[in-house]
C-alpha cells in the first residue's frame, strides 16, 4: 500500500522534526518509516519510503514540500528552452544514492521476513509535475505541452525514461526484490494521448530494465505497473512487459480480468475510503473483492494510497480480513 505509514502516529512523530525531502535523503529515517507499518500489521511486503519527485530533483529541479499545499516546484518548466536547464546525463548513483542506501539498509533490517519493493513515478506523471509546478486538478499546463510542443514533450519523456530505467536498475542492485511504476496521472490523458505520450515509455522502461538487469548479471524481479484511471488501456498495459497490473477501485474485477487475460497478475482494488467503514463492513467488502478476483494471480491491495486521517485499527482490519478470507477460499475453493 502506497503511503503505508502516514496514518500512523509514530510516522508523524518521526517525520515532524524534519523537512520531507530531508527525510527522503536520510537512509536511516527511510528505513525506520518503511518498517513502522510492519511492526503493527502482518503485511506481506514492504515498500521503501521515498517519493516519486526525487527524479526531477536528480535532473536539477528544485522541489519543496509546502505544508497544506504539497510538493511545489518554485521554477517549473514553462517554455521549451527550459529543458536546457535539466541535466541531460544523470549519474543516478551520485544523485539518488541515498535511495539505494535506504533500500540496502532496509533489506538487511527486514532479515528476509517480507520482500522489499522499490518504485518510481512514470515519465508522463513526472513530466506533469515538472510543468504544472505541483499538483493540479486538470493538468492543463502539462497537457498543453503535449498539443503545442509534442517534439519537446517526447524529448523530456525520453530523458525521464532513461533516468527512471537506471534508477530502477540501481534499486534492484541495492536490494529491491520487486519494482512498481506509478503512472498516477494517466487518467488526465485520453486513449490517444496515452498511446502516444505514456504507453511507449512505460513499455520501454519494462524492456530496458530487464535488459540492463541481465547485462549486469542481476536478478530479474517482478515489475508492477499502476496507471490510475487508465481502464481504456488495460489490454495494452497487460502486454507492456510487466508481471503485475495494478487497478484502481473504479473497475469491476471481472471486467479487468477479461481485458488482461490469465497470464498477468492483478493488484488492487478496494476503494481506500472503504477503510472509513466499520470493521465488520470492511471484512464484508474484502470478502466480496477476493471472491470476485479469486486468490490466484492476484495481490489484494487498495485501489490507491491511504489517507493520513485513517484509523490504524481499520487498516489492521483490512489486512486481517485479506488473510482470513484468502485462507478460507484457498481451503474450500
Amino acid at each position: 500500500m502506497r503511503q503505508a505509514g502516514r496514518y500512523l502516529p509514530e510516522f508523524r512523530e518521526t517525520r515532524a522534526a524534519q523537512d520531507f525531502f530531508d527525510t527522503c535523503r536520510s537512509p536511516k529515517l527511510c528505513c525506520e518509516l518503511t518498517l513502522q507499518p510492519l511492526r503493527r500489521f502482518p503485511l506481506d511486503a514492504a515498500i521503501i519510503f521515498s517519493d516519486i519527485l526525487v527524479v526531477p530533483q536528480a535532473l536539477g529541479m528544485e522541489v519543496v514540500m509546502v505544508p497544506g499545499k504539497g510538493p511545489t516546484f518554485p521554477e517549473p518548466l514553462k517554455e521549451v528552452e527550459d529543458l536546457l536547464k535539466l541535466r541531460q546525463k544523470v549519474d543516478v548513483t551520485a544523485e539518488l544514492g541515498y535511495v539505494f542506501q535506504a533500500i540496502t539498509l532496509t533489506r538487511h533490517s527486514l532479515e528476509g521476513k517480507v520482500p522489499l519493493i522499490g518504485f518510481s513515478g512514470a515519465p508522463w506523471t513526472l513530466m506533469s509535475y515538472m510543468v504544472e509546478g505541483g499538483g493540479s486538478t486538470t493538468m492543463a499546463k502539462a497537457k498543453s505541452w503535449l498539443y503545442r510542443h509534442p517534439e519537446a514533450s517526447h524529448r523530456l519523456l525520453r530523458l525521464l525514461t532513461d533516468v527512471v530505467t537506471d534508477y530502477l536498475v540501481g534499486q534492484v542492485a541495492a536490494g529491491a526484490q520487486a519494482l512498481q511504476l506509478f503512472e498516477s496521472h494517466a487518467g488526465h490523458l485520453g486513449p490517444e494521448q496515452f498511446q502516444e505520450f505514456a504507453l511507449p515509455y512505460i513499455r520501454d522502461i519494462a524492456r530496458d530494465v530487464k535488459s540492463k538487469l541481465k547485462a549486469e548479471a542481476l536478478s530479474l524481479v517482478p515489475m508492477i505497473v499502476f496507471a490510475k484511471d487508465a481502464h481504456y488501456a488495460l489490454r495494452d498495459l497487460a502486454q507492456a512487459g510487466y508481471e503485475v497490473v495494478g487497478l484502481d477501485w473504479t473497475i469491476q474485477p471481472q471486467e479487468a480480468r477479461a481485458q488482461v487475460g490469465k497470464g498477468v497478475t492483478l493488484q488492487g482494488n478496494l476503494d481506500p475510503c472503504a477503510l472509513y467503514a466499520p470493521k465488520e463492513k470492511i471484512g464484508e467488502l474484502v470478502k466480496k473483492m477476493l471472491e470476485n478476483f479469486g486468490t490466484q494471480r492476484y495481490i489484494a491491495n487498495l485501489g490507491h494510497g491511504l489517507y493520513p486521517d485513517m484509523n490504524p485499527e481499520h487498516v489492521g482490519a483490512f489486512v486481517e480480513a485479506v488473510h482470513a478470507h484468502s485462507r478460507h477460499i484457498n481451503k474450500h475453493g
